[in-house]
C-alpha cells in the first residue's frame, strides 16, 4: 500500500502537466491511489465521495466569494482602485509585485480573509498588468507567497491556528514544545519562501511578456478590458460597495464564517440596490465560472485525502521507508521530508496534512534524535513543501482563478510550476539544513 501515495501523486503530476483537467486528474489519481491499496474502483469511488464532505464548506465559500467579487465588479469600484495604483504605480513592475505579494500577505494574519480578496482584486488588474507587459506567473508567485508565508512565520490570524495545530499535533504524540519554539523554527520555512519570491520577482520574470498574442481559452466573467477602467467616479453604489465589504469582513470575523460573511454582502449589494436585483441570476452564474472549478477541485482533493486516510496509504509510505530512517540525521530529514511533500502534494492542504504528519514525524524524529524545534521545522516545512505547488492546493487555485478570467493563464504550467519551484526547492534545503543543525 506505501507504493499507492507515491503512484497517485505521480498520476496527478503527470496529467496536469499534460494538461488533462485538474479536477479529472485528481480523480484518476485518487482511484490509482485506492486500487493500489486494494480498494475496488466502486468502494474507491464511494470512499472519496464520503470524504468530500469535508470540503464542501469550503466549497460552498468560494462559490459565495465568486459571485460577490462579480458583483463588485458590477459597480465599478475595482476600476477606481485600478486607476488610483496605476498613478502610484507608474510603470514599475516589481514594485507592482511585491505590493501584490504585501496585500495578500495581508489576507492572512491582519485581515485573515484567506483568498478571498483574489476575485475581487485581480481581474480589474488585468488590463494594466498586461499594459505593463507584466508576467502573470510572477503575480501568480507573488499571490501565493502571501497566501503561505506570513500564516507559515507568523502567529497572527491563520498563522496561530497553523502554529497551534503544530503544537497540538506534537504534543498530543509525546512531544513538548511552546507555541514561541514553534515560531521560532516557522522562521526557517519563511525565510526559504522570501528567498523564493525574491528570485522570481529580481530575475525570472523580471522580462516583458505580452499577452496580445495568446489565444483566450475561455470567456471572461468579469469585464477586464482596459476600457472599463475609464470614466468612473466614485459614486453613492460605490459607498454602499464599501460597506457591504466591510459588512461581509465582520461577519465572517464574528461569526469565523466565510459563507455568512459573503452571503451579507451579497444580500446588502441588493437589498441597497448597488447591483440591481434582475441581474442577481447573472451574477450568480458568473460567480460559478469563476470559482465553481475550485469549489469541485477542492471538495474532491478532500475526497483524496479520505481514501488515503481510510486505507491506510501514508503510513504504509512512512512504515516502508522507517528502514531507511536508522542512518545519520541529513538521511532521515531527508526522507520525512519527501514523504511530507508526496503526501502533501495530493492533499493539496498544509493545515489538513500537519496532524497526519505530527503523527508519523514525532515518534521517528524523537528517536532519531531532532529536538523538538527541529521536529517543528520537519513538521511545519513538510507541510507547506507541496502546498505551494499542488494542483489541488487552494494558494495554487485562487491565483489562478483571478488571472485566468479571460483565459489566458494556465493553472499548472502559470501558477503550479513556478510556484512549485521558486518556493519547493527553497523550502526543501533550508528544511533540511535547519533541523540538522537545531
Amino acid at each position: 500500500m506505501a507504493i499507492a501515495v507515491v503512484a497517485s501523486v505521480l498520476v496527478l503530476t503527470v496529467l496536469s502537466l499534460l494538461r488533462v483537467n485538474v479536477l479529472l486528474s485528481l480523480i484518476l489519481a485518487t482511484i490509482t491511489a485506492g486500487v493500489i491499496a486494494q480498494n475496488s474502483m466502486v468502494d474507491t469511488v464511494g470512499m472519496l465521495v464520503d470524504g468530500m464532505a469535508g470540503g464542501a464548506n469550503t466549497a460552498l465559500s468560494y462559490i459565495l466569494l465568486g459571485a460577490f467579487a462579480v458583483a463588485i465588479s458590477f459597480t465599478g469600484i475595482t476600476q477606481l482602485l485600478v486607476k488610483s495604483m496605476t498613478k502610484v504605480i507608474k510603470g514599475k513592475r516589481s514594485i507592482m509585485l511585491l505590493i501584490i505579494a504585501a496585500v495578500a500577505s495581508l489576507s492572512q494574519n491582519v485581515v485573515p480573509v484567506h483568498i478571498a480578496f483574489i476575485p475581487v482584486l485581480i481581474p480589474p488588474l488585468l488590463a494594466l498588468f498586461d499594459k505593463m507587459k507584466i508576467d502573470r506567473r510572477g503575480v501568480a508567485t507573488a499571490l501565493t507567497f502571501g497566501l503561505k508565508a506570513p500564516y507559515i512565520t507568523l502567529p497572527i490570524g491563520f498563522g496561530l491556528i497553523f502554529q497551534g495545530i503544530i503544537q497540538d499535533g506534537m504534543e498530543s504524540n509525546g512531544v513538548a514544545i511552546s507555541l514561541s519554539e514553534v515560531t521560532l523554527a516557522m522562521i526557517v520555512p519563511g525565510i526559504a519562501m522570501l528567498v523564493g519570491l525574491l528570485i522570481a520577482v529580481f530575475f525570472t520574470y523580471r522580462k516583458d511578456r505580452d499577452y496580445a498574442s495568446i489565444e483566450a481559452e475561455s470567456v471572461s466573467a468579469i469585464d477586464v478590458s482596459e476600457e472599463s477602467n475609464k470614466d468612473v467616479k466614485f459614486e453613492l453604489k460605490h459607498g454602499i460597495t464599501v460597506i457591504a465589504i466591510i459588512a461581509a469582513l465582520g461577519i465572517q470575523l464574528a461569526t469565523e464564517s466565510l459563507v455568512l460573511g459573503a452571503l451579507t454582502g451579497l444580500i446588502l449589494m441588493f437589498l441597497f440596490i448597488a447591483v440591481p436585483f434582475k441581474e442577481g441570476e447573472r451574477v450568480m452564474s458568473q460567480g460559478i465560472t469563476m470559482m465553481g472549478m475550485i469549489a469541485f477541485i477542492m471538495m474532491v482533493a478532500s475526497g483524496f485525502g479520505n481514501v488515503l486516510s481510510e486505507t491506510g496509504s501514508v503510513e504504509a509510505l512512512v512504515e516502508s521507508t522507517s528502514g531507511a530512517l536508522s542512518g545519520s540525521k541529513a538521511m532521515v530529514a531527508f526522507i520525512l521530508l519527501l514523504v511530507g511533500l508526496l503526501v502533501t502534494m495530493g492533499i493539496g492542504t498544509s493545515f489538513g496534512t500537519i496532524p497526519i504528519l505530527a503523527a508519523l514525524f514525532v515518534p521517528l524524529a524523537s528517536t532519531a534524535g531532532f529536538s523538538p524545534v527541529a521536529i517543528a521545522i520537519l513538521i511545519g516545512t513538510a507541510g507547506a513543501l507541496g502546498d505551494a505547488g499542488s494542483p489541488a492546493s487552494d494558494s495554487t487555485l485562487g491565483p489562478t482563478a483571478g488571472l485566468n478570467v479571460d483565459g489566458k493563464h494556465n493553472h499548472i504550467w502559470d501558477t503550479c510550476v513556478p510556484t512549485f519551484v521558486h518556493y519547493n526547492i527553497p523550502l526543501f534545503l533550508f528544511g533540511w539544513i535547519a533541523a540538522v543543525i537545531f
